[in-house]
């Protein structure tokens, strides 16, 4: 059944009329909203920063993992630290310095593996699909697979638990924005692919994850021995400098317009290189908000975080719901004029509907001090 929101849109005090733009003079906007930024929403005009605490406590706080820190590389993704979980979803950052010995295969759900750096060739049931840094690789759940880096590689894994990946509605924009469905890899059945089947010397094993366990089943031969598929499911490449974002030079557009992916109870979101806005009036940098509806999580995979201070690449935030944020005091600097005239970053967001629990890896590798981040002595 669909909505019917109970609200009578009005303006109170001195404020804007249009979000994000011609705020009051002096003021920090701040958006509530429902249903992430789909729903009603109200924007409130502050005198200060709604970040700018002096104390902070609590598990309401966020927090920022630097992933690269984790140096362990494992030959299974299955043991690949943990990062971050939920009944949707599962989040793990893996690095890998040599070929699988074993293919995996992921019972649980669909599998998305974003590649952070390095560069090889995956193997799957489908073919033959080489991979760099920057990498989308969508595998459907019970997929085969493996990895054979050329490069040592490290891949951020978000598992879409028990259902499947998507993509999002264009909508007016239209089904060929921000990236064209033709712009997709799928797998070849090529002469590496045709190589990789004569390695029948020895066992194989496949690590099957299902309801959390592994199940290990061996084969006295290469199971990767497919002759030819057709059919509209199979894995798909994408790579963010084929993502083309929607913008607007009158209006800072919210995160949901670059969505990418999408699953049942979380969304995935791709920041790629952007023109800032132009409008004088337009806000130009992100803008504070308490998404109340959704757990945010930020990797920050290349480039100069602009609204960020002290992220480095590799690095992963973490901002439960009902955390009011936005940018860091330095960001603020330049929030109606940017001295630079497009974004030089690249991000991977993950908003889920359900709260995550950290995992014992990002837990290892916390900067304790990152709540301290919007403090005004950091804008010093």
């Amino acid at each position: 059944m669909s909505r019917k929101w109970i609200y009578a849109s009005r303006v109170e005090g001195n404020a804007s009329r249009q979000a994000h733009a011609d705020m009051p003079e002096g003021t920090y906007e701040r958006e509530m909203s429902k249903e992430g930024f789909f729903g009603p929403a109200a924007f409130l005009h502050h005198k200060r920063p709604p970040t700018g605490w002096s104390d902070f406590d609590g598990p309401l706080k966020p927090r920022a993992f630097d992933l690269t820190r984790l140096n362990a590389a494992e030959n299974t993704p299955w043991s690949a630290a943990s990062v971050l979980h939920n009944n949707a979803t599962d989040i793990r950052f893996w690095k890998l310095d040599g070929p699988m010995t074993a293919l995996a295969r992921n019972g649980d759900g669909d599998q998305l593996l974003f590649i952070h750096t390095g560069a090889g060739s995956l193997f799957c049931d489908f073919g033959h699909l080489a991979y760099a840094a920057g990498d989308y690789i969508v595998l459907p759940r019970g997929t085969m697979w493996r990895l054979s880096p050329s490069e040592p590689t490290a891949v951020l894994m978000v598992e879409a638990t028990n259902t499947h990946y998507t993509l999002p509605d264009r909508g007016l924009a239209g089904p060929h924005a921000v990236f064209d469905p033709a712009i997709l890899d799928v797998p070849a059945m090529d002469d590496a692919f045709r190589a990789q089947q004569a390695d029948e010397d020895h066992e194989w094993t496949v690590a099957v994850k299902k309801r959390g366990q592994v199940s290990t089943i061996t084969y006295p031969y290469n199971p990767l021995d497919a002759v030819g598929w057709h059919g509209e499911l199979h894995p798909v490449r994408l790579n963010v400098k084929d993502i083309r974002p929607l913008m607007s030079h009158r209006y800072h557009l919210p995160p949901s317009a670059h969505t990418t992916f999408l699953s049942d109870r979380f969304v995935v979101c791709t920041f790629a290189p952007r023109p800032f806005e132009t409008d004088p009036g337009a806000l130009k940098v992100p803008f504070f908000h308490n998404n109340d509806d959704y757990d945010e999580v930020l990797f920050y995979h290349a480039g100069d975080f602009f609204s960020r201070d002290n992220i480095d690449a590799g690095m992963m935030t973490f901002h439960p719901s009902g955390f009011t944020h936005g940018p860091h005091p330095k960001a603020l600097n330049n929030m109606l004029e940017q001295k630079k005239p497009a974004t030089d970053e690249y991000a991977v967001m993950i908003d889920t509907r359900d709260p995550l629990e950290v995992g014992e890896g990002a837990a290892s590798v916390e900067n304790a001090e990152y709540v301290n981040s919007w403090k005004p002595k950091a804008a010093e």
